[in-house]
Formats: C-alpha cells, structure tokens, sequence
C-alpha cells in the first residue's frame, strides 16, 4: 500500500492552518459549556458592539472604510438587528437534549460541528460578522471568518470587541478570530480547512465554497420582486417600498430590485411611490441609467450602495434633492433588459401586469434570469391571492405587506428567523431554502427508543386501496 500523499501548504495556507489550530482549541474548551455559559458569550458578544456609543462608532467607521449604504443603515443594523438577532435565539436550547419527540419516542441532542468557516460581504461588515458568531457559538462552535478586503478593517474591529467580551467572561479570545489580510487564496484555504463554511457573498465565492470538499451553507443571489394587486393598500404599500428600497442604500439583497403593479392600480401606484421619494425615469433616461449601472455587461461597481443623486450624476440624469430612488418602467426579462437582474442600488423595475397569473409567471421569469429561489413580495387584502401566488413562485420566502428587505432575513414584527444567510434551496444552488440559523450548525444525535406500541403496516386492501383497482 502507498504511502499517503503529503500536501505541502502554501505560505497564506499555513497561516490559515495555524488559525483553525487555535480556533479549535478554543472550541473544546467551549465543548463542554452550560446552555447558561453559552447563553453569556453570546449576550456578551452583541452587548460589546451594539451598545450606545460603540455601535455609533462602528457604523462610522464601516461609513469611511467601504463608503457603501449610509450611516442610519449601518446604525441600524448594529443597534438594532444585532439585538434582534440574540433576541430570537437566547431563549433556545442548543445544548444537550433540545428536543423530545414522545410519540416517536425520539431524543435530539444537539452536539458542536467544530470550527465555522465564515464569508462575509463587503455591504454588511458591520453586523454580519456579529450575527454569524453568535449564530455559530450558540451550538459551541469557534468561527473563523474571511471578509471582504475592502471591509476588512471594520470586521477587525468588530472582532476584537467580542474577543475581548469573551475574554472577560473567561473564555477563550480565539473562539472568535478575524483573518485581517484577506485574500482569494487565504479564503479558499479557509474553506479546505474548515469544518464547515457559511458563505454570504458574490457568486463565486458561494460557488468556490461548494467546490471546497467542505459541507458548505452558501446563498444564492437576491432579486426580490415585488407584486402588489387591486386590493392593496397603496399608501402603504408606498411607504414600505421605500423602507426596503433605501434602506442602507440597497446594500441588502433583498432590496426591492422590481416592483409589478396590476394595471388597474398603475398609476395610483406610481403617484404614491413618487410622492414619497421616487424619481421616475424617462424614456430618453432609460438609456442613460443602464449605461450607468452596466459595464461591458457587469454591474458598475461605483453605483453600488450609492445615493439617487450620485447615480444620477454617473449617468447624466439631475436627480433632485428629496428623491431617493429611482424607478424604471420594464417590460421585459433577461440578458437583453438588465434592469430586470439584481441592481444593489436605489434603482427599481416597475412592471404592469393584468392577473395575479401574468404576475407570478413574470416573477418566476425574472428570478429564473436572476435571484432564483431567493425571495418575492405581495402586497394585497386578498387572502385567495395569497395562497395562490405563494403556491405558485419558485420562491424561499414570500413576504406578504412587508418591506421585503426589513423582513425575509427576521424582523419584530413576522416570525422569520433571524440571519444574513438566506438559503435559496435548489433553485439558487443551495442545499437548503432556510434562513440559516445555530440549528444548521450543529450535528444532530437522534436517540431511539423502543416504542411502547409496535407500528403496523396495514393490510394491502387498506393500504394500497386506492390503487389497487387501478392496476
């Protein structure tokens, strides 16, 4: 028999290793916490950095490094989705026996993967970091997380404030740790090395983490389109629209990147998104937005998380002061008519359709195209409507009179799970259509027990009865 094959590591390959080393040696001692220790860390960790003053100073210095989104964004997200974050897990149990099933008479006991390997994106390099450690030490893992390079220095920070949390409490600092040079090479290598990845980026990043031989959680690109019927409150619909569209200046990508009105509340429709912010383009401006927004077919990267004026101003188009988004009339979807894909930027499809019918089949064109399975929006009263569309887009999430970018990810005001990481099952290339929470990151031990009563199979005239004529 041969000999294994010895791999010999690159420079970046063994730093890498020499993290996961310390990180995993942080995990086990961490292996054998309390539910009421872990509960600690992690309220510790969120308390170090959503904190009046510190969560100010973080969505300052996330402003200044990336220059994307805008403070009351950034702030937000720190001193908000962060607590919200804690909030919803706080209370569940991720240690020993989580759950009881007595009819089946099934015990889970839920037991730590090890060391998470985290990506994270240059839109949220505030709160993404946050949300992702608490998400994997809930289930006694340690994280080690790659960011964007050009959100590195936020993500630094934010890690080192949790460390030092942790390190008051009397754990291990390197339960957390932050790779500060960041590189496509350092990152793949996290990927190999890691016990599972749980990748929010690009594309290729999300596919690069499915190629790495590690179990992986990647997510598929947004592209939420938004459908609102007849029986729709427009106002407030209006106002929602625009909550979602500029919050943190589409960082999110679940940002409302189209909108399909029933032609029967157009205009009314279009008055209303006007009136509170929207610009509406022109025909002779169509042409100027998309040379603006696309390069030689590729998103510019200098519209992205940018404000309406600054994107006017790209393309030639004088955006006045109170308007803060821009919205395209659209008739088609795909390649040949981009605004129809993923825009990451205060500028919005509008589509007219005249059933609910035209309205799920478009949707389901446009997220084919871009943001397959990621989530979509209805806006109505009607609830036959409801069921019907949800029945029928090939959607993850459907968010139904919500400001879609506030709420698929978890919001106070639905019961969605907290995340940044948003499945979008095989529609988008993910293995799971979940908001990805602690539970995918923990191994499941499923104890069976006899059951006091023995199942039995039915007799073939019962079970197979209605077929069994057929045949």
């Amino acid at each position: 028999m041969s000999a294994p094959q010895q791999v010999t590591l690159s420079p970046e390959g063994k730093a890498v290793e020499a993290m996961i080393a310390r990180a995993r040696a942080a995990q086990q001692i961490v292996e054998s916490y309390n539910q009421e220790q872990v509960d600690q860390l992690i309220t510790a960790m969120v308390w170090a950095v959503a904190r009046p003053g510190t969560a100010e100073e973080i969505a300052k210095f996330a402003i200044e490094e990336t220059q994307l989104g805008d403070y009351a964004g950034k702030l937000g997200k720190m001193a908000g989705k962060c607590r919200a974050a804690l909030a919803d897990i706080i209370n569940d149990r991720s240690v020993g026996v989580i759950e009881e099933d007595t009819e089946r008479n099934i015990i889970k006991i839920a037991k730590p993967i090890g060391v998470v390997g985290a990506l994270t994106p240059t839109t949220h390099p505030e709160a993404a970091p946050v949300v992702k450690a608490i998400t994997a030490l809930k289930g006694r893992n340690a994280i080690v997380i790659a960011p964007h390079p050009r959100a590195k220095q936020t993500c630094q920070l934010v890690c080192e404030k949790m460390r030092d949390a942790l390190e008051k409490l009397g754990a291990p600092r390197d339960l957390i740790i932050n790779i500060a040079e960041p590189s496509l090479e350092g990152t793949g290598e996290l990927m190999k090395q890691c016990d599972v990845v749980l990748a929010t980026g690009g594309a290729p990043m999300v596919k690069a983490a499915y190629s790495s031989g590690t179990p992986a959680f990647g997510v598929g690109a947004g592209n939420a389109v938004i459908t609102v019927d007849e029986s729709a409150d427009l106002d407030y619909t209006a106002e929602k629209i625009l909550m979602s569209k500029t919050f943190d200046l589409a960082t999110s990508c679940s940002s409302d990147n189209s909108v399909i009105a029933f032609n029967g509340i157009k205009h009314q429709l279009l008055e209303k998104l006007i009136a509170v912010g929207g610009y509406l383009a022109s025909e002779q401006e169509y042409q100027k937005f998309r040379d603006a927004l696309w390069i030689d077919g590729h998103l510019n990267p200098d519209i992205i998380a940018q404000s309406a004026q600054r994107i006017g101003e790209i393309a030639g188009v004088d955006i006045p002061a109170d308007k803060t988004f821009i919205i395209v009339p659209e008739t088609g979807y795909g390649a040949d008519y981009p605004f129809s894909g993923e825009k990451l930027s205060v500028v919005m499809a509008f589509y007219t359709v005249d059933s609910l019918g035209e309205a799920v089949e478009l949707t389901n064109r446009i997220q084919e195209y871009s943001g397959y399975g990621h989530s979509c929006g209805l806006y109505t009263q009607n609830e036959e409507n409801i069921l019907k569309f949800s029945l029928n887009t090939k959607t993850s999430r459907v968010m139904i009179n919500q400001p879609q970018a506030n709420s698929n990810s978890g919001a106070p005001w639905n019961g969605m799970p907290q995340t940044f990481s948003l499945g979008c099952g095989t529609w988008g290339g993910n293995i799971t259509t979940d908001n990805i929470t602690w539970r995918n990151l923990v191994n499941i031990t499923w104890v069976s027990k006899l059951l006091d009563t023995p199942k039995t199979i039915p007799a073939d005239e019962q079970l197979f009865a209605s077929v069994i004529n057929k045949l």
